[in-house]
């Protein structure tokens, strides 16, 4: 967690207490707000000193407990300043995987230099509907959240209408373990490679492979976007971090360069894709 974001959590919490100590029938303590809002006292205490995130509803039913119920706007406004650029997966996978597969739509429509750096899986905007059906069913099961997996299928196709459009050009690093792990049936990555394949060649499309075998400057890491040069999207397992800080994205812009330094293209590219694609039915 980011200190920025750990701080900017505190400051939320700090003003949760004022609120609870300035409520207009008298202060609060922290366990009568608790009996009024039938949450354990722990709850009240890790908020006020940011040890854990509100949601908008625990900020709303803070505001009105404590008598102050114009207080919310202030509060929710501090909450989506801070998680604006770090979301948790609890918070925006409540409603399903469809949002925050429409949020990324959004995000790249708008950019016409997409770089992308991928270790884990391929990138959703190449991923075939029954890749995507498999990475996303496993993260809903990873995650408990609603079960929304067709329709986030269909709008992470929708992503890649953008590769027809015209006005935007992606240049796509994957590690050559991408081709081989198995986060879905062996079939389905099969066909997965062929549609890798296919995308060498294109002209909105620059795909690189960084081999396994080859001399790595930094290591592999997780994976990231960045649009424009102007912001950064990563993820770890608790959350999903866009940053546009200065630093932060020429950071990420540095280690991408350095990553592609390791990478093929062209027929060099296509042969690991290849080889990747015969190991799967070896004769």
């Amino acid at each position: 967690m980011s200190t920025d974001y750990q701080k900017a959590r505190e400051a939320l919490g700090l003003r949760l207490r004022e609120l609870r100590l300035t409520a207009p029938d008298g202060q609060l303590t922290g366990t009568a707000l608790a009996r009024i809002l039938g949450w354990p006292n722990s709850r009240i205490s890790k908020l006020e000193l940011g040890r854990q995130t509100a949601t908008t509803e625990d900020l709303r039913q803070w505001a009105d407990a404590c008598g102050q119920p114009g207080a919310y706007e202030e509060l929710r406004a501090r909450l989506a300043g801070f998680e604006s650029h770090i979301r948790s997966w609890r918070r925006q996978l409540a409603t399903g995987h469809r949002p925050v597969q429409e949020a990324h739509n959004e995000a790249q429509a708008s950019s016409t230099v997409l770089r992308a750096w991928e270790s884990s899986w391929v990138v959703g905007v190449l991923q075939t509907p029954d890749y995507a059906r498999a990475v996303l069913t496993r993260s809903a099961e990873l995650h408990q959240s609603p079960r929304d997996v067709e329709a986030a299928v269909r709008a992470r196709m929708k992503r890649q209408e953008l590769l027809y459009t015209g006005g935007r050009k992606y240049h796509i690093l994957l590690w050559e373990p991408v081709l081989r792990s198995l986060v879905c049936s062996p079939s389905v990555l099969a066909a997965q490679l062929d549609r890798l394949s296919g995308v060498i060649g294109m002209d909105s499309v620059e795909l690189g492979v960084v081999p396994l075998a080859t001399s790595l400057k930094v290591p592999p890491g997780t994976g990231f976007w960045i649009y424009n040069d102007q912001q950064v999207v990563t993820e770890v397992w608790h959350a999903e971090m866009w940053l546009d800080d200065a630093d932060s994205v020429a950071l990420y812009l540095r280690t991408w360069k350095t990553l592609r330094e390791s990478a093929v293209y062209g027929s060099e590219a296509q042969n690991l894709i290849s080889a990747a694609r015969r190991s799967l039915h070896p004769r």
